[in-house]
């Protein structure tokens, strides 16, 4: 299966890049390698994947030097000309797409850029999916989608009409946006809800990093909602394994949907939108005690209020991968911590 990774100088389009290759497909990787946060980092995962540095020419591929069956490309997503261009020579079988302007709290500084990858750019995927028999589409959603709705955990069954961000209206935009090509145009889209994920490689802007960073350079930790808040954290490697299972199975049409009651998850057009999460919240709290357990070093911390556009508990309802997947997210929290750890000081090499 030859597929197409959105996004992989990023902390998760990398490692799935990584895995599918190991596995034995062909992948072609694309990302713009924006300044979003420090590019070194995002050259250090393409060199992981063979790609090197001084090899990268905007908008032309570039052959893997440790894998044979991997490509890479810089281009921009919102390159309508050079996306139909790469889809129509290459002849994708499947496309998976991660790349994305992250962070909810960037969204409030820089609302264009957005707009322009996340909308205009998803757009060009669709639409290069349409006009190249690009059956098998898998994209990243967000938790953020929730916005205002207080009901734990969240489930995909519950209607997200009330986002508190713009990087979470994107996303549901996104997922209306594949639904829509889905039912005209028999696209099989499946829109995946992340939770925080955390792990080696990781993006300087989430808090794993930024604590991290934190702890090593002693430096005071900021603790939003003074610590009353809880995430769904999920290692980097159990996401992985649940995109695999997206991209390996379709989304198709679903006999359990009801028009005059219709799940926003499910449809009669092949269209499906899961949760994936650990299934399990861990207080903020929790999780920085951990990392100072795996540093070996306590952090001081400020207690911070909540800030614009944030929510205080996420938490996955993941039954749908379940059911249908059988996903199984098996990396504890303090297991993947000292992962992340381990990488982290490797990467690093201490204090900077």
């Amino acid at each position: 299966m030859k597929i197409l990774i959105t996004g992989t100088a990023g902390f998760i389009g990398f490692h799935l890049a990584q895995k599918l290759l190991e596995r034995g497909n062909e992948v072609i990787g694309i990302d713009n390698i924006n300044d979003y946060y420090d590019v070194n980092l995002k050259y250090a995962r393409l060199e992981e994947l063979g790609i090197q540095r001084e090899s990268i020419n905007s908008n032309k591929l570039v052959s893997s030097a440790k894998y044979s069956s991997h490509k890479f490309i810089k281009m921009d997503l919102a390159n309508t000309s050079e996306i139909n261009a790469l889809f129509e020579k290459e002849k994708f079988d499947a496309v998976c797409n991660l790349a994305a302007q992250a962070g909810v709290r960037y969204s409030l500084e820089n609302p264009h850029a957005y707009i322009q990858s996340n909308v205009v750019g998803f757009m060009n995927i669709l639409e290069a999916c349409r006009h190249n028999d690009v059956k098998n589409l898998a994209y990243a959603s967000s938790s953020s989608v929730y916005g205002l709705n207080k009901s734990q955990p969240f489930k995909t069954s519950d209607h997200t009409d009330h986002p508190i961000s713009l990087y979470a209206a994107t996303k549901k935009s996104n997922e209306m946006m594949a639904h829509t090509y889905s039912h005209l145009y028999d696209i099989s889209t499946t829109g995946l809800r992340f939770f925080t994920v955390y792990g080696p490689w990781g993006r300087p802007d989430m808090a794993p990093m930024l604590f991290a960073d934190a702890i090593l350079n002693d430096r005071p930790i900021k603790v939003f909602n003074h610590g009353d808040m809880s995430r769904d954290f999920t290692y980097v490697g159990d996401i992985v394994n649940g995109i695999i299972k997206v991209i390996d199975n379709p989304a198709k049409q679903s006999i359990d949907f009801d028009e005059n009651n219709p799940n926003p998850a499910i449809s009669s057009a092949p269209f499906s939108v899961y949760n994936i999460g650990n299934n399990a919240p861990v207080q903020l709290l929790d999780f920085i005690g951990t990392l100072e357990s795996s540093f070996g070093i306590e952090a001081e911390k400020i207690m911070m209020h909540m800030q614009a556009g944030d929510v205080k508990s996420t938490y996955a309802d993941t039954r749908g991968l379940i059911n249908d997947f059988d996903y199984k997210p098996n990396t504890n929290l303090k297991n993947g911590i000292n992962e992340f750890v381990k990488w982290y000081k490797e990467f690093y090499g201490g204090k900077k």
